[in-house]
């Protein structure tokens, strides 16, 4: 989705070039995962000559609400405590991670 948000729009062929650099990964890996995230409303495709090109559906913020909320809810049952204390008690959020989350609960309040 990165990818895709950053240019706007891409093929497979591009999305698999561009993780290629940065790790081994399979072509059909990635054609899979943009049909997962079509059949999910996070993509759109239209064919061009060849390949389909895929383009976001809603902005990135919506995308990833969605995304997280989805996780919440198949691995902690819909309860998002489980995993604020999993983030908070697994000691890799900076200082300056926990002063904002702090801030920000605040805020709520």
């Amino acid at each position: 989705m990165k990818i895709i948000w950053r240019r706007e729009s891409a093929t497979v062929r591009d999305v698999y070039e561009e993780l290629l650099e940065r790790r081994k990964i399979a072509y059909t890996t990635v054609m899979t995962t943009l049909k997962t995230l079509e059949h999910k409303g996070y993509l759109r495709a239209a064919q061009q000559e060849r390949a389909y090109v895929y383009q976001p559906t809603k902005p990135r913020n919506q995308v990833i609400k969605g995304m997280v909320r989805e996780f919440v809810d198949r691995v902690f049952n819909g309860s998002a405590e489980p995993l604020v204390v999993h983030l908070l008690e697994d000691k890799q959020l900076s200082e300056a991670e926990l002063r904002e989350i702090s801030r920000m609960m605040g805020k709520k309040k």
